[in-house]
């Protein structure tokens, strides 16, 4: 063994194979796999090894396509070759018309991938897979480029090229221990020795948490058991004359596909087992876990009335492994929270279908600090305190048995909450409160109008329409309240604090005190990194002067993370996060000043305390930070109260409310109003992808600063011109919004892609932003959205159609 190597990946499965060979690829020769065992003698080597180009984002669908080209260069290596079954053909099936029209908007989505799926109708299903039943069938999706991969073959190829690259793999090396050294360099500690390094990835499969505490973390990963076989010789099949394509069934929880003349049938059953909560035996190599048929009868009855063919069949082979899951089921591939040169590509539910671009998209995080593609839906931060195993258990138990059904727009599954909440999340409840999830948080969306208000699973507009339509009016005509938890709140002291934050972002950052600003920070390649509002406090009985940076609840990790990492050594900077210790009440509306001055000591008119305001002060006897920012283009306060003091708060000013009309209102109000404001929602409408000004964010750049992070690339970008741009549409369709990801065509031709979509309650337009072709970028622009499978007009109109003086929010 070397004793010095630039990386070092633990894990030699797919993921620990794919980032290697990957690593090579971006440049990086000096690297290194430590294997306890031989290749693929995790979960890696009983894999059902399935090789789908479908996703429900943008993101997946590229990794995925990714991967299969990928391994079709592997298999037709003349020196290496390996058993790809490329293009055998896939249906996932549905027996709702709900399930196809979401079919159809991921076909929207994909085609903006340059990837083509089929909706095709039942009788077609069966013609394209004769074993199987179509009745109660309403239809499919076809994937014309599913397959199956042998799992052993392709992590040896990856390993081959990794090393011909000059990468090397120690097999039989358990790792023992890491230690992470001053200057955040690690020395991997095995039992053949020491090697030190500047990067450490954790890709270990189900033995991740063993790993992980080493470093001192655990990761939001717990295993499932996973049981399928492999049938007898099925006559059908050897008469085919073709290889059979792959069934995918939300009705009968189960998956089939080909394996010789028979079939390999997977099952997620109801009744199904977590794996390893209490450790995991240092011997289970190349091991599976004991049969247990019973568990999964109730699936096999299922698969027989799909596939009748099946009780004339006998059984040759049970496997029974473990699989991983995270908490949304997405793999963790990325930064480690919390650590410097750490990473990790792990809780690969479908890890060698997707093996192949996970390791793609970590090999150019390491060596380039991003990928092409945003890859927030991956990223390790994206879960932050609430993240437990415990918690990962019950939801990953949740998505097995929800394993074929994806998420409908505003559908929030019952396992694993509340996870977070607050003093106001049973007041809000009595209310009538129907709450989502945020970061873990739950935050009412709308109040219902009676306990038995159950809206339809749908992607058109769903009966909540009229509910939030009557709170936007409160907000609109009166004065409404809403709590907005779990927003993130670092509060930043220090001399250097201003000259740190103004490095940190691209435009202006006010350093008055009791101002507020909005700005950007962007990555090193000048793309949009995140957004927050900085809010200059005075020193008082609260504490010293300081800055208070205000982001996105999600960002929680993730900015401090980037914050801290930029720190620069002896530079008086303090950071503390303040998010879980205090949360915002939102008073909005044109009646929000009455209301406030109820309920508030001081001067609260337009003249004492302006748009863009900060001051400290009590609600009742409350103590409150309030800041005259608006996220609904409304005269609006945000008022941050400590959690002790929550409910008093709520309650002065329910009080103060009652002679101005107003009420409560949710998060889908707000989704709404920011739509008619022009206002950005983070990884959504703001990726990595692009640069400020392709984001139509020119007011908040200032090139002539010298010195932010950033700054040459965007010069070079642009230079070189915008890829895309981000435009307002109007929809001409009132059946259902535009959802991310949707396709925009002009004929065949894919012209841009849907960020976000809601309607504008006050404004009375469907409205939507997308990233379009610059040419496209202009008012009156014309082009077709394609709104789950029906094409409509949509047509660029000018940002924030609804009080574009900004009026309103001046009060």
């Amino acid at each position: 063994m070397k004793s010095r190597t630039k990386v070092v990946v633990i894990g030699g499965g797919i993921a620990g194979c794919s980032t290697l060979y990957h690593l090579t690829v971006e440049g990086w020769s000096d690297v290194v796999l430590i294997e306890r065992d031989e290749l693929t003698s995790g979960t890696t080597w009983h894999s059902a090894a399935q090789v789908t180009n479908f996703g429900t984002n943008q993101t997946m669908i590229g990794l995925k396509s990714h991967s299969i080209n990928l391994y079709k260069e592997l298999a037709g290596d003349p020196d290496y070759p390996i058993n790809y079954h490329h293009g055998d053909g896939g249906i996932r099936l549905a027996n709702t018309e709900a399930q196809m029209q979401g079919y159809r908007h991921f076909a929207s989505m994909a085609r903006g991938m340059d990837v083509h799926f089929e909706i095709i109708s039942a009788e077609e299903c069966g013609r394209r897979h004769p074993l199987i039943s179509t009745r109660n069938l309403a239809g499919g999706l076809w994937d014309p480029l599913d397959g199956d991969i042998d799992p052993a073959q392709l992590c040896q190829a990856l390993a081959r090229r990794a090393r011909k690259a000059g990468a090397e793999i120690y097999r039989n090396t358990p790792v023992t221990a890491l230690t992470q050294h001053k200057d955040d360099t690690w020395t991997v500690h095995s039992e053949h020795g020491d090697i030190d390094c500047d990067i450490v990835v954790n890709a270990c499969g189900y033995r991740v948490n063993e790993v992980g505490a080493m470093m001192g973390v655990h990761h939001p990963v717990a295993s499932m058991e996973h049981q399928y076989f492999l049938t007898e010789d099925i006559p059908a099949i050897k008469k085919a004359g073709h290889r059979m394509p792959l069934i995918r069934c939300p009705i009968s929880d189960y998956y089939c596909r080909q394996e010789k003349n028979g079939l390999l049938i997977g099952f997620y059953e109801q009744g199904c087992k977590t794996w390893g909560m209490d450790g995991i035996d240092p011997n289970f190599v190349n091991a599976l876990c004991p049969d247990d048929l019973d568990r999964v009868m109730d699936v096999l009855e299922g698969a027989f009335e799909r596939m009748p063919a099946l009780r004339e069949t006998g059984i040759r082979t049970i496997v029974n492994g473990p699989i991983t899951y995270t908490i949304d089921g997405a793999p963790l591939i990325g930064p480690i929270p919390g650590k410097r040169n750490a990473f990790c590509a792990i809780g690969l539910r479908a890890g060698l279908g997707e093996g192949g671009g996970h390791g793609w998209l970590l090999a150019q995080m390491i060596v380039h600090g991003e990928a092409c593609y945003d890859t927030w839906c991956l990223d390790p931060r994206r879960f932050t305190g609430h993240a437990n195993v415990e918690l990962t258990a019950l939801k990953a138990i949740e998505d097995y048995q929800n394993e074929f059904r994806f998420h409908f727009p505003h559908e929030h599954r019952p396992a694993g909450r509340p996870a977070k909440t607050t003093p106001l999340t049973p007041v809000l409840a009595a209310e009538g409160a129907e709450f989502t999830v945020v970061n873990g948080w739950e935050r009412v969306d709308y109040f219902k109008p009676s306990p038995d208000f159950h809206p339809a699973l749908t992607f058109n507009f769903d009966e909540a329409f009229g509910v939030v339509a009557a709170e936007v009016k409160t907000v609109q005509k009166n004065a409404g309240l809403a709590e907005v938890n779990g927003f993130n709140r670092f509060e930043i002291t220090g001399t250097g604090r201003h000259a740190f934050l103004d490095r940190m972002f691209c435009g202006s950052v006010t350093k008055r005190t009791g101002r507020v600003g909005l700005g950007y920070l962007l990555n090193r390649h000048g793309m949009v990194k995140g957004e927050a509002t900085v809010a200059n406090l005075p020193a008082s009985d609260r504490g010293p002067e300081r800055v208070w940076y205000g982001s996105a609840a999600a960002s929680e990790f993730h900015d401090m993370d980037w914050l801290s990492q930029h720190i620069r050594p002896g530079e008086d900077v303090q950071i503390r996060s303040l998010t879980n210790d205090q949360t915002i009440l939102v008073l909005a509306g044109p009646r929000a000043r009455d209301v406030l001055s109820t309920c508030a000591r001081g001067d609260w008119s337009r003249e004492a305390f302006p748009w863009l305001s900060v001051r400290e002060c009590f609600i009742g006897f409350a103590p409150a930070t309030v800041i005259g920012v608006s996220f609904s283009g409304e005269l609006a306060y945000e008022i941050h109260v400590p959690n002790a003091s929550l409910y008093a708060a709520y309650l002065a000013l329910r009080k103060a409310g009652e002679e101005h009309g107003l009420k409560l209102f949710g998060a889908r109000a707000v989704e709404s109003m920011r739509m008619e404001k022009g206002f950005l929602h983070w990884k959504a409408d703001l990726i990595t992808e692009f640069d400020p000004f392709e984001t139509g964010l020119h007011r908040f750049v200032k090139l002539e600063k010298d010195d932010f992070i950033g700054r040459e690339a965007l010069l070079k970008r642009q230079s070189e011109g915008a890829r895309k741009k981000l435009v307002t549409l109007q929809v001409d369709a009132t059946r259902a919004p535009a959802h991310g990801g949707a396709s925009l065509m002009q004929g065949d031709q894919v012209v841009g892609t849907v960020t976000s979509g809601d309607w504008g309650h006050r404004t009375g337009l469907n409205l939507a932003y997308a990233f379009v072709k610059p040419e496209l970028a202009v008012e009156g622009s014309t082009m077709q959205l394609d709104l789950c499978g029906d094409l409509v007009p949509a047509t660029v109109i000018a940002p924030s159609p609804y009080d574009p003086e900004f009026e309103r929010i001046r009060g």
